[in-house]
């Protein structure tokens, strides 16, 4: 997979609710999860439940977020 545009879920904190963020740029490799950049941000990998290619209608919309979730695969 090449660099393609893409939106991350970012779960808030006690006083802001979750949301999706444009600006980010996710791609494969072979590790596990996505590789996420955003020119603000430190490179990171995140699971693939967190990341999605096209616009969500809803911006504070969660997306389907597993049990015992991983948010940041190291």
């Amino acid at each position: 997979m090449r660099k393609e545009r893409c939106w991350v879920w970012f779960k808030g904190g006690l006083s802001e609710q979750g949301h999706w963020m444009s600006g980010w740029v996710a791609s494969t490799t072979e590790e596990p999860g996505l590789l996420i950049e955003h020119p603000g941000y430190v490179t990171c990998r995140v699971p693939e439940w967190r990341v999605v290619f096209k616009e969500p209608k809803d911006l504070n919309l969660a997306p389907s977020i597993p049990d015992a979730a991983v948010w940041k695969v190291i």
